[in-house]
């Protein structure tokens, strides 16, 4: 069995959503300052890196991300490589195919920025339409994921794509890193922590092969 880590590691100086909290790490207890552990703190947004947007992200009378439910985010997925495309509209989607409540993954030139794990931000990422985003409703999808830290596009204020998606309760994954992974169909393990109440969460996400 193949096993892909799709996740972003998490440390100082990696590139976050403007106006987020970059991540500040502390370690407040050292073996070398004569403590008995080391422990480090974390201060950051929920947003972070590879991470899990819950519908509380946008809507107060939904779920959080505590109660997503784990059958949606484990199970069969498939990537498809999309990487010629510019963004992601119904156009692109009609042409692939889309089982009914399948989670699907899109690989796009956005996974070549995560090769510098400290890039700077860039506003020029691929992502998808509105159009596209009715369409997968249409389509019962359960998980979607991309290779960035929005599924909107940068200039989308009112975040369209994410209201559609997380209004129908559609779980919405960001930032992933499909560098290296080839297009197919995978079992995904996306797990984000269990924070009570959290309109979303950092994730550890994984793709095996399947035997």
């Amino acid at each position: 069995m193949k096993i892909f880590d799709i996740s972003v590691p998490l440390q100082a100086g990696m590139p976050v959503w403007p106006g987020d909290d970059p991540p500040e790490f502390k370690k407040y207890s050292s073996l070398q300052n004569g403590n008995m552990v080391n422990s480090t703190s974390i201060r950051s947004s929920l947003h972070l890196g590879t991470h899990v947007d819950a519908p509380r992200h946008l809507y107060d009378r939904t779920i959080t991300v505590d109660l997503i439910p784990l059958d949606s985010l484990v199970g069969r997925a498939i990537v498809f490589n999309v990487s010629a495309v510019s963004k992601i509209d119904k156009n692109v989607l009609i042409h692939l195919p889309l089982p009914e409540r399948s989670r699907i993954l899109f690989k796009t030139r956005n996974s070549e920025y995560w090769k510098n794990p400290k890039h700077q931000f860039s506003k020029d990422f691929v992502s998808l339409t509105t159009e596209a985003a009715e369409y997968l409703i249409e389509k019962n999808i359960v998980l979607v994921g991309v290779d960035y830290l929005s599924i909107d596009v940068y200039e989308a204020e009112s975040l369209p794509v994410h209201k559609l998606l997380l209004e129908k309760e559609i779980v919405v994954v960001e930032g992933l890193n499909l560098q290296g992974v080839p297009a197919g169909t995978y079992n995904l393990y996306c797990l984000p922590l269990k924070v009570v109440g959290a309109d979303g969460s950092p994730a550890r996400a994984i793709l095996t092969s399947i035997e």
